[in-house]
């Protein structure tokens, strides 16, 4: 199936990537140059890509923030575990994962996965049901980053049992009891983060099936971070445990 990327960055990535097969741009008539636009458009020209310039009202139904862009391509291609382990494997470092225990909110699994990108990880799995998955929106979102990832949807509690089997430690971001405070928990080996949902955090299966849990310090009067904001940045407390490599 097919489905319209939209948003400049997105588009761009999604050009950039080259991991889907594209089909048509639309581009809004008397729309401002940008250098992130040129080089969507250079890229579409050099991937021979039709250009259709429209009147600005019809990107309005796409979505949001379409900013004048808007690509037609194929439907975003989920990996299965195997690659994520084979990337890492190349790579030549630990594995480094992260896992979403059924996010809902497209804004949260976009903004997740562009930090996973920033910081490298060699995958990301969600859950096959009850979770956002790679949509348009999320691509959106994201800024094009889902575009470089490796994503699986996959059976959590499976998937976690078979990095385990691969000696890949597995920590779930937690604030109840039991957690362990930043400095308790080595992060810089092959660690699997599970993400809890905005409103539940991890499920019991999930949670019980940890290798350890995770607490974020806080100071402040607010009781919790926003999902998006405790998962990346517990992602950067991670990068720097590997020494930013």
């Amino acid at each position: 199936m097919k489905e319209w990327i939209y948003g400049r960055h997105a588009v761009y990535e999604t050009l950039r990537a080259g991991r889907r097969k594209v089909h048509r741009l639309k581009l809004a008539q008397g729309l401002q140059s940008s250098p992130v636009l040129q080089a969507a458009l250079d890229l579409a020209q050099k991937r021979k890509v039709p250009v259709e310039q429209v009147r600005r009202n019809e990107l309005d139904g796409l979505g949001d923030n379409h900013q004048g862009l808007a690509l037609q391509a194929d439907e975003f291609r989920y990996s299965h575990l195997g690659e994520l382990l084979a990337k890492a494997k190349s790579s030549g470092q630990p594995p480094f994962f992260l896992i979403l225990d059924s996010l809902q909110d497209p804004q949260n699994l976009g903004t997740l996965l562009r930090s996973a990108e920033a910081v490298g990880v060699h995958g990301v799995v969600l859950p096959q049901r009850r979770t956002a998955s790679i949509t348009p929106a999320v691509v959106n979102s994201s800024s094009g980053a889902s575009e470089h990832l490796l994503v699986v949807q996959a059976n959590l509690a499976q998937v976690i049992e078979e990095l385990k089997r691969e000696n890949v430690w597995v920590i779930g971001l937690e604030g109840g009891s039991g957690a362990q405070p930043l400095g308790r928990l080595r992060l810089d080996g092959a660690i699997a983060l599970v993400v809890g949902s905005e409103a539940e955090g991890l499920r019991r299966l999930v949670r019980e099936s940890c290798d350890g849990l995770l607490s974020l310090p806080m100071k402040g009067q607010i009781e919790s971070l926003n999902a998006a904001v405790a998962g990346s940045v517990a992602l950067y407390m991670a990068w720097q445990a590997r020494n930013f490599s």
